[in-house]
Parts: C-alpha cells; structure tokens; sequence
C-alpha cells in the first residue's frame, strides 16, 4: 500500500475514533451546569446544518466512507446537545418541533435520493460561509457574554484537532476544494473558541 495513504486512513481512523466523543465532554459540561448560558443556538443550529449537508454531499458523491464517518457520529451528538440547550433554555416548543420535521425531511430526501443531488450541488459552496459563521457567532457570544461555564475546552481541542486532519485526508482522497476551505478554515476558528474560553474561564477563577 502507498505510504501516504496508508497515513490517510490511519489519520481518517483516528479523526472518527476522537469524533466518537467530540460533543460527549460540551454534553457532559452542560449535565453537570444545567445551564446553557454561553451557548449559542443559533450557532449549534447553523453547526448542524453544516454538518448535514457535508455529509450527504459525500455519500451522495460516492467518496470514501473513512473519509466522511465522523459526520454522522457527530451528528448524533450534536442532536442531543441541541436537545439539552432547548431543555435549559425553555425552547423545547412547537416551533422546535416543526423545525425537527423540516430538518429530518432534509436529511432523508437527500439520503434516499428523492431530493435531486444537483440541489445539494449548488448547496454544498454556502457550508464553508454557514460552517464559519456558526463559529464566529459562537466565538462572538463568548466575547460578548465572558460566560464559558457550560462550554467545554477539551470538545473545541477535539474539533481543531479533526480538522485539522482532515485537511490531508481529503487532500489524498479526492482534493475537492470546497471541503479543504471549509475544514482548514473550521481548524482555525476552532482554535480561537478554544483559547477563549481558556482565556475567560482563567480570568473568572482569578
């Protein structure tokens, strides 16, 4: 096998094995706080729509399943986590509801093919700038608030860190742009949440 794709897909094994617990410790944190203060919704929201599309715009092009699975396993997580900031924010209501039924009709239009790929198509350039601005709101509501209780350091670590892989593993699979620019710019804004809330989180215990 080609030396550098077998570090491919030992990077690409490792991406999912950390992705398996990316949420876990920002989940854990908002169980132990029971607050959401610091979180921002519209930030998850956006976060999740990233991650939706990104995914169907790889399994509908047929790339490498090594090259993608952390999309799902976060998926998952990033639901319950959207879950408990509704729960502590008094959101869980009709509204959510509905927006749940018009997200799940999404996913498995797409997935099943009844939604027409070349839709995803012309989608799938808007996640890098939706991707960014789920980060920038997130890292805006820290600066703004200073609140980093419920926000957990080693969940943003991880996020750098997967990205920060990806950037060759999708380089050696398929060198599609689109998914370059987005992760080598989510690597980045990862890495200014996690300092910040490093920052204010030292600054409140001082």
């Amino acid at each position: 096998m080609d030396p550098l794709q077998l570090l491919s897909d030992t990077l690409s094994v490792i991406t999912i094995s950390m992705c398996c617990v990316l949420k876990v410790p920002q989940i854990m944190s908002l169980l132990r706080v029971k607050s959401s203060a610091g979180i921002s919704l519209t930030s998850l929201g956006l976060e999740l729509s990233s991650y939706t599309t990104t995914m169907l715009y790889n399994y509908v092009n047929g790339y490498a399943l090594l090259s993608y699975l952390e999309y799902p396993i976060i998926l998952l997580q990033e639901i319950v986590l959207i879950a408990l900031v509704l729960n502590y924010s008094n959101k869980l209501n009709r509204s959510t509801f509905f927006l749940s039924l018009v997200y799940f009709s999404y996913l498995i239009g797409f997935a099943t093919g009844i939604f027409p790929p070349k839709i995803l198509m012309l989608i799938i350039p808007l996640c890098t700038p939706v991707s960014l601005s789920s980060k920038s709101i997130q890292l805006w509501e820290i600066l703004r608030t200073h609140d980093v209780e419920s926000l957990s350091v080693v969940s943003w670590l991880i996020s750098a860190l997967t990205n920060f892989a990806r950037v060759f593993t999708i380089a050696m699979d398929s060198a599609d742009r689109i998914l370059l620019a987005n992760v080598t710019l989510s690597t980045a804004l990862s890495l200014c949440i996690m300092f910040s809330v490093m920052y204010f989180g030292k600054k409140k215990k001082d």
